[in-house]
């Protein structure tokens, strides 16, 4: 049991680093950035960096990541959590330097392209969620409380990132980019249900427990 857990982790962390490595190497190799500046250019790969972030959130927030510990697993998913809203501010700033009338559209929902209100969503929902982390215990936010807000804004974070890159024609690679995706959408689904389904039980233990 011990061996099938431990090749279980290895196979996990293997299929995490190509989920986000290949596109990000799929990516690099685009003929499409022989026509963008450097600024551009890093703005782009923050982008896909973020994107595979928030694949890792879901996963350190389920205890999937072993050998980490659920103490270091939920400590994991508050620091990655600063790097993804760090990896958001990145992207729309080279963004903004190479474009700002096309930024000014975007973070105003006034720009013609499909993609944008989805990003910008998803950013505000990320910028909300990492400004809620660091004033939890100032506002005195009870575990249940923080999870009714956190949840929903988990939710359109991932949506919203997700639609926001599948309607991007650009450097990413769209089998990989496809495969990243699917895998953010499939692993938040998943830990979204069995946290659900855990504190269901936990709560009809309790009430089992009080009536005896």
């Amino acid at each position: 049991m011990t061996g099938w857990r431990s090749a279980r982790a290895i196979l996990i962390w293997v299929a995490l680093a190509l989920a986000i490595g290949v596109p990000i190497a799929a990516a690099a190799g685009s003929e499409q950035l022989a026509w963008r500046g450097p600024v551009y250019i890093l703005a782009g790969f923050a982008g896909i960096i973020a994107l595979g972030l928030v694949l890792v959130q879901p996963l350190l927030i389920g205890g999937y990541l072993t050998p980490l510990s659920a103490y270091r697993g939920r400590r994991a998913h508050h620091w990655i959590g600063g790097a993804l809203a760090f990896a958001v501010v990145i992207h729309v700033a080279g963004l903004w330097i190479t474009s700002p009338p096309d930024m000014i559209d975007a973070l105003t929902y006034a720009s013609p392209t499909p993609f944008s209100p989805f990003g910008v969503t998803a950013m505000w929902a990320i910028f909300a969620v990492a400004l809620l982390a660091l004033m939890r215990r100032r506002l005195e936010l009870r575990p249940r409380t923080w999870r009714l807000i956190h949840m929903p804004l988990a939710i359109v974070i991932v949506v919203g990132s997700v639609v926001h890159c599948l309607l991007i024609e650009g450097t990413m690679e769209t089998i990989s980019k496809a495969v990243l995706c699917v895998l953010v959408l499939a692993a938040t689904a998943k830990v979204m249900i069995n946290l659900q389904v855990w504190r269901k039980r936990r709560t009809l233990r309790g009430e089992s427990v009080a009536r005896q």
